[in-house]
């Protein structure tokens, strides 16, 4: 048996669209191969509807049995098995055929034994689109007039009410503050364990749902002009704090000589210290002022560890909550942590009323927090990225750098955090001897005129003045600078002509220095002065060997010549005596011609000097009066 049935294999021109996403892309049916078309087709045959040629052979069959039954009613046939057989045969033909149908259905690769599908209706797409738009325009449309009537309601609900909804504080308590939830209880965390801390203080807080105390029977309204506020809102939040954790803290650092505070300093996180503490605290102000209590104790924690551990010249003392160590000899640094729970703000702060404050300590010792805290988050790279963080840079490239051993010793010496703050306060200690050291000089000496230039932008251990040494009136003719740079124990101070001078932790050494530069600024002046005057100079000394030895430094002169030489200025200036200015004529008028010297040659000689009293002279200043005598020994002359 064999059926002819026509089969197109060929692919529709356009493929039907199978979804539309959300955004708006549509995504096609892909083509079917030819397989699955072969597949789609045969699906559609009907093995139990019989063809034109099948009907007729049976319609023949039918008048041909008509005619045998009529014909055997007076024949009987031949062989009496004939009609078995007959049936037998056609058993086998139907037995052989349901044996291919199973072998082929069996094979599942040329016929498959599915329901024959339904031809899908043929619609046009784009107005499929149109229909699917529109039906999700409209449904966006609903969904955001629900939404703007229900944010118009909550709106009105939040204006009405006094008691903030707790999600939303919830929402802000957890921006600011890491929370995590334990068998059904809000926990939160104030420590510094993301910045390596290793203080044994939890620091943790319970969050809660706070209870509606009062019910407001009715919306309040807007207030009138000139009448009562509106109630103020109250917190849907209730923060437990541990009872070490709460009141205010700070940690005090005092410099002291013989018992006098040099200095003080308060370091907390809330700058000028937080409110009393009282139930009805706001739970940012509360958690903030909690925060600060951590990390007064854990600084101070830190502090304590170090100064134990330390050895230093002069060994560090811990005493309670007292830290001394030594800065400079007869200077101490004590850094105490004070701790209350009381509202008294005299208690909480007693430091706060004195005028010995000091901000540029302050904010030197904040920016020395800051730092640790940002080198301890932020580690450079490279570094390992599953194995602990900690080593610096330079020890990562240390084995392609070929570094030796002394370099990689170098590079595990690292300061603790109290040695950088004795190092800070020894600095602040120097400079404060400096600039006392630089006014006084100032006050006490009117000529020349001393100023000073402090740099702005300095290390919290180092710091650069720069000194000009002028006299008023005649800066464009001389002018002697000096720069000094403040260290931690020490300065260096860099002269005129290059020269690098190292001087102790002494004021006295930095006096004596700068009363030196004084008199050889005085001798540098007059000596520039008699050359704009058209004088002469005739030499001049900066360490002068004749007269009395000086307690302080050396005595400095110069010898000057008018432009026709018959008059002498000498000048000598010594650190404890001042100016002396003598004059001397040539020639001499004191010379009288004897038997022994009867040759006039020997009246050319300088005569004696005399001394000229600065004081009754007419001037402004040193330079001013020299100019004045300088004019008239030459109009004179």
């Amino acid at each position: 048996m064999s059926y002819s049935v026509n089969i197109s294999v060929e692919a529709p021109i356009e493929n039907q669209i199978q979804e539309i996403t959300f955004d708006g892309t549509e995504v096609y049916q892909p083509p079917l191969t030819l397989s699955e078309s072969l597949a789609k087709y045969a699906q559609k045959i009907d093995f139990s509807k019989l063809s034109d040629l099948e009907i007729r052979k049976e319609e023949s069959n039918e008048d041909s049995k008509s005619d045998t039954d009529s014909k055997d009613a007076f024949q009987s046939s031949l062989w009496p098995w004939d009609s078995v057989r007959t049936k037998m045969r056609s058993a086998l033909q139907e037995i052989c055929v349901l044996a291919d149908v199973l072998a082929i259905a069996k094979e599942k690769r040329y016929l498959v034994l599915d329901p024959v599908q339904q031809e899908p209706l043929e619609t046009k797409p784009m107005v499929q689109i149109y229909a699917r738009k529109k039906a999700l325009a409209g449904a966006a449309s609903v969904l955001l007039a629900g939404a703007e009537k229900m944010k118009t309601s909550q709106t009105e609900a939040a204006r009405n009410r006094t008691t903030l909804d707790f999600h939303i504080e919830l929402l802000r308590l957890r921006q600011n503050w890491r929370l995590k939830k334990v068998s059904n209880t809000i926990i939160g965390d104030l420590s510094y364990r993301t910045t390596g801390s290793k203080y044994l203080q939890t620091g943790t807080f319970e969050v809660t749902k706070a209870e509606d105390e009062e019910k407001v029977n009715s919306p309040p309204s807007s207030p009138l002009p000139g009448g009562p506020a509106p109630p103020k809102a109250n917190s849907a939040l209730r923060v437990s704090i541990p009872t070490e954790l709460q009141g205010v803290a700070y940690i005090e650092v005092l410099c002291q000589k013989d018992q006098e505070d040099l200095c003080s300093v308060n370091l907390n996180l809330l700058g000028t210290g937080p409110p009393p503490s009282n139930p009805d605290m706001h739970w940012q102000q509360k958690l903030e002022a909690a925060q600060n209590v951590l990390f007064c104790k854990e600084l101070f924690n830190q502090l304590a560890k170090e100064a134990v551990q330390l050895q230093a010249p002069i060994p560090h003392m811990v005493v309670g909550n007292q830290i001394m160590a030594t800065v400079l000899p007869g200077i101490q640094l004590i850094i105490a942590l004070r701790h209350s729970t009381t509202g008294d703000k005299k208690q909480q702060n007693p430091a706060l009323s004195k005028s010995d404050h000091d901000h540029v300590l302050e904010h030197s010792l904040h920016q020395l927090l800051r730092e640790v805290h940002h080198k301890n988050t932020h580690h450079p790279f490279p570094h390992p990225a599953t194995g602990p963080l900690g080593p610096s840079k330079k020890r990562m490239i240390a084995g392609p750098m070929a570094a030796d051993r002394y370099e990689l010793l170098e590079m595990t010496k690292s300061q603790t955090l109290l040695d950088q703050i004795v190092q800070q306060a020894q600095h602040f200690i120097m400079r404060m001897r400096t600039e006392y050291v630089l006014d006084t000089i100032a006050k006490e000496v009117k000529d020349p005129l001393i100023t000073s230039h402090w740099n702005t932008l300095n290390s919290p251990t180092q710091s650069c003045v720069k000194l000009h040494i002028l006299t008023h009136g005649y800066d464009a003719v001389c002018r002697t600078p000096l720069i000094i740079h403040v260290g931690e124990k020490s300065l260096k101070c860099i002269c005129k002509d290059g020269k690098v001078m190292n001087l102790s932790y002494e004021p006295q050494e930095l006096r004596d220095l700068i009363f030196c530069h004084i008199n050889q600024h005085q001798i540098v002046a007059v000596q520039a002065l008699a050359k704009t005057m058209g004088w002469q100079a005739l030499g001049n000394s900066g360490h002068l060997g004749t007269g009395a030895v000086e307690p302080l430094g050396n005595a400095s002169s110069c010898l000057l010549s008018s432009p026709t030489g018959d008059r002498i200025i000498a000048v000598r200036c010594e650190p404890q005596a001042g100016i002396q200015v003598s004059v001397a004529h040539s020639p001499r008028t004191d010379f009288f011609p004897s038997r022994l010297v009867t040759e006039r040659k020997w009246e050319h000689l300088g005569g004696q000097f005399r001394d000229v009293r600065l004081d009754k002279m007419e001037g402004r200043n040193f330079l001013h009066k020299m100019e004045l005598l300088m004019a008239s020994l030459t109009s004179n002359s």
